[in-house]
């Protein structure tokens, strides 16, 4: 199967525009294409044949940029560390969710962050960046991109505007700022960042270094549903799709969308590194997005009786859900305008420290001790030991990643047993 043709990419039928929910079901694919079948084959081949010479050589010129694309050109398929159909699809729907011009999957969420910041990140260059991110993208920019000439400036998630912006004045004294790279809300303590202030000092730093850096978003935690960054001033909307999307705790995979000027360079760069997802993965994902709404929505709901019962628990000192954000809170004007929705993973504080949590964790039985979120079963973990060991004790209380922090994925069981489990796992603590 070739590309898909643009016109079995419906979007409206007349007048009527389709939701994204029920374009997750066929659009981008036609199944006359492959013998009438109702679900996209599995392309499970790494190479694929040119008609002729001359078409070889055009799809190549388009796959390493070697001309500009003409009009209704679409690229040909060549090899699947490039290309695929069923990666084509599923990005082409996958973009629908954020209105994005295009999108790109990769092998896994931090292949999707470490290419694209690669993709816009040079020597001497610097980026500004949300405090506390998940541990592998805390390690990533602490340790790994110095060594390759890049300093770093961090900022602290639920911070007021004047953060922000001493962030951004500290980066530049040390060089050219190339990305302002935000994790909202932040993992694991459920803290927004104001896209919307980032987004002003992107236009700020276009006028006093030349060069607007591009604002990155890591939108895992609320997920496609519950916020749309590029709604709000982002360049480069990126997912562990691994998490809400994928949503069955059975692939790893993570995701960009944006404008495509900004998505071309990350394709280049994905090319060259081999970082792209495999055919089988992304079947299973497009499999998935059938249900992301049916299933996001039911975790949020449940999440809602969840954290009402711990925020009601003798035992539990605090529980960082956005669905309690008082209207005297300054994070609550972000969170309305910015966030359809609390989502379904939140952490909570239990009384006492390191040794209190672990009591609670070790006594669940039926929600999982396992990192990850956004599956259909609910998990729980402990982000000081876990996810986020990687960060320096003082710094993680800096964080507000205390001993006794628990993080809680809500999933989609019914909510009255996630409620007992937890109920009878607190009697340990």
């Amino acid at each position: 199967m070739r590309k898909p043709r643009k016109s079995y990419r419906h979007r409206s039928i007349g007048r009527h525009h389709l939701r994204p929910e029920t374009l997750m079901m066929s659009y981008g694919y036609d199944p006359r294409l492959s013998e009438g079948s109702v679900k996209c084959p599995i392309f499970q081949t790494s190479t694929f044949t040119f008609k002729t010479a001359e078409e070889g050589k055009a799809f190549f010129e388009l796959a390493y940029g070697l001309r500009e694309k003409r009009p209704a050109e679409d690229p040909g398929l060549i090899y699947s560390r490039l290309n695929n159909p069923d990666l084509e699809i599923l990005e082409e729907r996958l973009a629908l969710w954020d209105k994005a011009e295009s999108g790109l999957v990769f092998c896994s969420g931090m292949a999707a962050i470490a290419t694209t910041l690669l993709s816009f990140l040079s020597p001497g260059d610097v980026i500004v960046h949300s405090e506390p991110v998940y541990g592998g993208t805390e390690f990533l920019v602490h340790n790994i991109l110095p060594r390759f000439g890049i300093k770093r400036v961090g900022f602290l998630a639920g911070s007021d505007a004047k953060a922000v912006d001493g962030a951004v004045r500290e980066g530049r004294k040390l060089g050219r700022v190339g990305v302002i790279f935000v994790e909202t809300p932040a993992n694991p303590t459920n803290d927004l960042v104001d896209l919307r202030q980032c987004d002003l000092a992107a236009e700020g730093l276009a006028r006093s270094q030349g060069h607007r850096p591009l604002v990155v978003v890591d939108n895992t935690f609320l997920g496609p549903l519950w916020q749309q960054p590029l709604d709000h001033g982002a360049d480069l909307v990126l997912y562990s799709l691994t998490k809400y999307v994928g949503g069955h705790s059975d692939v790893i995979a993570g995701g960009c969308l944006g404008a495509e000027e900004h998505i071309s360079a990350v394709r280049g760069m994905r090319t060259i590194l081999g970082t792209i997802s495999d055919p089988h993965t992304g079947w299973l994902l497009m499999r998935s997005l059938e249900t992301l709404k049916l299933r996001m929505t039911s975790a949020m709901k449940n999440a809602r009786y969840v954290a009402e019962f711990l925020a009601d628990h003798p035992k539990v000192d605090k529980v960082h859900y956005l669905g309690f954000l008082d209207d005297d809170d300054p994070q609550f004007e972000v969170y309305r305008r910015q966030c359809l929705s609390p989502g379904s993973t939140f952490s909570f504080q239990v009384f006492g420290g390191e040794a209190e949590a672990f009591r609670l964790l070790n006594r669940l039985k039926l929600v999982k001790l396992a990192v990850s979120l956004g599956g259909t079963e609910s998990l729980a973990e402990h982000p000081g030991s876990m996810t986020h060991s990687d960060v320096p004790p003082d710094e993680q209380i800096t964080l507000g990643i205390t001993p006794a922090l628990v993080r809680l994925s809500v999933g989609i069981e019914h909510p009255e047993d996630v409620i007992a489990d937890l109920e009878q796992a607190l009697k340990a603590v």
